[in-house]
């Protein structure tokens, strides 16, 4: 096995991997897997740039970061940066922060790369051993029923191709394919982005939004769709595959976690009726009612309803009856890279 850690910096978070890597196998061991919440791409889509506060959070972050790389003895790192970083116009200050903590620069990926990543972290299980958490989650009016438990189970009727969809803070990715890529967009839309866009006023986020800044989210996201279909054949998909943070607590919501809990989560399959109504409920709901969810990480309050938008969107659009939940994501597709 080869020991790696990998750095996924994104709009709104900051991720590491550490973990040891056998390709012959497909076997990837966690030994330490954590994130922080950054917002690296705070006011990027109105300035243009990175601000300095925004900065500071996510040096200190990889600060914390290079001290767990050493105690683990990692013999090889890659830093993968994406949306927020690709459009901003200081971002040779990010890149130099980050050489002088980590010793390594961070690599600022296209739309596309970043989608194949995201291919290869979500997918490597499923094509290499057929493993997945069948955990159907179920449920109306608030009530929730969990049936078909089984972890590492077979496919459990997982058809091929898959649809991954990374949705993240800055942009969206979707990428179809079955044992690789076959076609592949990124779109600028994420839950940041929309977040700061359209649910932003007087430098709050409204609380709740009022119909026409979600009807305004939603002509965002429905033109997204329609430029990533130019490219990426949607409809065309058997299994939809969600990744990132907005879909991993859209199912720990519908699971009534009492606590976030990535073994629950992961390979959990949500059904689009339970997204329609955990959407409609975020969408509605203040800031307190988000904050009171047990599962819900603080600094996601804000955005996670733009989030839920982006997915119910996806799902609505390509006609997916439920979304396969995988917390392996692009920080495990760059693990494989370098392994």
């Amino acid at each position: 096995m080869t020991r790696v850690a990998a750095i996924d910096c994104g709009t709104n978070s900051i991720r590491l991997l550490v973990a040891d890597a056998d390709p012959a196998t497909g076997e990837l061991v966690d030994l330490d897997r954590r994130m922080t919440i950054v917002r690296l791409g705070q006011g990027v889509d109105r300035t243009g740039r990175l601000a300095p506060e925004a900065l500071e959070r996510t040096f200190a972050a990889c600060r914390e970061y290079a001290a767990v790389i050493k105690e683990h003895g990692a013999e090889r790192l890659r830093f993968v940066a994406t949306s927020a970083s690709r459009d901003a116009e200081n971002r040779d200050d990010f890149v130099r922060g980050v050489l002088d903590i980590l010793g390594v620069e961070p690599e600022v990926i296209s739309g596309e790369q970043e989608a194949e990543f995201s291919f290869t972290g979500a997918t490597r299980e499923l094509t290499a051993t057929g493993a997945t958490g069948e955990l159907t989650v179920t449920g109306v009016a608030g009530e929730l029923t969990a049936t078909g438990a089984t972890r590492n189970g077979g496919t459990g009727g997982l058809e091929r191709p898959f649809l991954v969809v990374d949705i993240g803070g800055g942009s969206t990715e979707f990428v179809v394919g079955d044992d690789r890529v076959r076609a592949a967009r990124s779109v600028d839309v994420g839950c940041v982005r929309m977040t700061e866009r359209h649910l932003v006023v007087d430098g709050a986020v409204s609380d709740p939004p009022t119909e026409a800044q979600i009807s305004a989210v939603r002509a965002d996201i429905e033109a997204a769709l329609d430029l990533a279909e130019r490219t990426v054949p949607l409809r065309t998909a058997r299994t939809l595959v969600g990744l990132a943070g907005s879909v991993t607590t859209v199912s720990a919501i519908a699971q009534e976690l009492p606590a976030y809990d990535s073994a629950a989560i992961h390979h959990s399959r949500v059904p689009l009726a339970r997204v329609r109504e955990i959407t409609d409920w975020l969408v509605r709901s203040t800031h307190a009612e988000r904050a009171a969810v047990p599962s819900m990480h603080p600094g996601r309050v804000d955005v996670i309803a733009a989030g839920a938008l982006i997915l119910l969107s996806i799902m609505e659009r390509t006609g997916a009856r439920e979304v396969v939940v995988s917390e392996h994501d692009i920080l495990d597709g760059i693990a494989w890279s370098i392994a």
